[in-house]
């Protein structure tokens, strides 16, 4: 819990760092992925009001929808109802969060007023269940006003799954498969083999700069590995625009190239701004959220 608001505090400084404007925050609704498949991607201008960019996505089936995250509070949530309802009006039966971190989950309780039921890996159900309460009263942190968070609760998954569970919507079978801790314990993936589409959750980042902070880095690498192992050809990122297998190999180089110079420049000095200003200079340049470099390095680095 202590994490999660420290993690608060260094994002609500870091959007500092920039002007937002109303145009900011403007949403060109979900895009066609494939038949029956619609997400949000490729946000600019990654904001607290827009869920610092987030991904969210559904999938169609003949017997109803599965929703995929929902973003960072009931307002957004509300937002992404009504653009499902703009696509279709079949019942939302079930909702999966890919992790527990606020900006993919905080928007449950819109969806479960509807009678979703809500799913998520069993580790991460259980940092839901220790954080989330704390988190939402803490959203100031985060630079979220009560206005913007106006109607949020805290919906929690009603079923949690270990390594793997199958949701079959009629005509269209959803894998949930967990391939081991990444960017948070429980993080998983969503695979639709028949259309070689994965949904990866902040597993993958494309064009933004990644939180770490709470992840396990070498096994994150080896889930990055399991993905490019996989019969895929359109993956879905937590944040970003649709991706493909060279994203996530970038992905991994970049987490390697973070961890080990990361290390190595933290044993030498504890100069946060020094270690920020020679890392950025190694790490490649991505669009969003550059100031979440010195988050992690705070955080998972010179904290001690």
């Amino acid at each position: 819990m202590k994490r999660l608001i420290v993690f608060g505090i260094f994002v609500f400084v870091l959007i500092s760092f920039f002007t937002f404007g109303q145009s900011a925050f403007a949403q060109s609704g979900l895009t066609k992925i494939a038949d029956n498949v619609y997400s949000y991607v490729d946000v600019k201008g990654a904001a607290p009001q827009n869920s610092f960019g987030a991904n969210a996505g559904i999938i169609i089936g003949k017997d109803g929808i599965v929703v995929i995250d929902t973003l960072i509070s009931a307002k957004e949530a509300q937002r992404f109802i009504n653009d499902i309802r703009k696509i279709s009006d079949k019942p939302i039966k079930y909702v999966v969060n890919t992790h527990f971190h606020l900006d993919h989950t905080f928007g449950n309780s819109e969806f479960a007023k509807l009678g979703a039921i809500i799913i998520a890996q069993a580790s991460d159900n259980e940092n839901l269940q220790k954080s989330g309460e704390a988190t939402l009263k803490n959203a100031s942190a985060y630079g979220l006003s009560e206005k913007d968070m106006e109607g949020t609760k805290i919906a929690y998954p009603q079923l949690s799954f270990n390594d793997k569970l199958g949701i079959d919507l009629g005509e269209q079978k959803v894998e949930l498969i967990y391939a081991g801790p990444s960017h948070t314990g429980g993080s998983i993936l969503v695979y639709l083999p028949d259309k070689k589409i994965l949904f990866a959750g902040d597993v993958l980042f494309t064009n933004y700069h990644p939180y770490i902070a709470d992840g396990d880095i070498k096994s994150w690498g080896r889930v990055l590995d399991y993905i490019m192992k996989m019969d895929v050809a359109t993956i879905i990122p937590g944040h970003g625009p649709v991706s493909t297998k060279k994203d996530v190999t970038d992905m991994k180089a970049y987490l390697i190239a973070f961890d080990k110079n990361a290390k190595k420049l933290s044993a030498k000095s504890k100069d946060g701004e020094y270690i920020f200003s020679e890392i950025k200079k190694i790490l490649p340049v991505r669009a969003e959220l550059e100031a979440l470099i010195k988050a992690n390095l705070q955080m998972k680095y010179l904290k001690k």
